[in-house]
């Protein structure tokens, strides 16, 4: 049986990243057609203290590659966070979607036992069990940025709802 662990990750980071690639393909699509400069969306942010659109993306997808390498046992994929266009951040998605589905459900046969060390942009290092880290931790954190990705592009008048945002459209 396919451990609870593998069940409630990959599938949920495959359909939430695609989901973003397809609002990011309207976001671009809408840039193209009101003849805005894509960087006003990719600059974009809800208030000056939060991370623009790019950023956003950008750590939707380090929390997938990096809670499904933690929860399978391998090393983490280094990304180095440059992308400046649409294009850009979408092979960034397309990258981290090829390396979630390499992992064999196998790996997540025991992952109860295994001791998850992070260190979350700050000296302090935070002890997790597996499933303490997915569901309190990598999960909660996942969907903050891809719904503010979300919110970014609907604040600034992307056409798209809650079927784009869940990917079922």
């Amino acid at each position: 049986m396919t451990d609870a662990l593998y069940t409630a990750s990959i599938p949920v980071f495959k359909q939430m990243l695609q989901a973003l690639s397809g609002v990011l393909h309207k976001a671009e699509e809408h840039a193209a057609a009101k003849k805005i400069d894509p960087t006003a969306l990719l600059q974009a942010r809800l208030f000056p203290d939060m991370f623009p659109l790019l950023r956003q993306v950008m750590i939707a997808s380090d929390f997938a590659k990096g809670a499904a390498a933690r929860l399978a046992g391998v090393e983490v994929p280094v990304m180095p966070d440059t992308e400046l266009t649409f294009a850009e951040l979408q092979t960034r998605i397309a990258t981290v979607l090829t390396f979630i589905n390499s992992l064999d459900a196998s790996l997540f046969d025991k992952p109860h036992t295994r001791e998850i060390v992070i260190q979350a942009g700050t000296p302090r290092e935070r002890t997790f069990d597996a499933s303490t880290y997915l569901l309190h931790y990598a999960i909660p954190q996942f969907f903050f940025h891809v719904t503010t990705a979300y919110a970014l592009l609907r604040h600034n008048g992307v056409e798209i709802g809650k079927k784009n945002y869940m990917g079922v459209n």
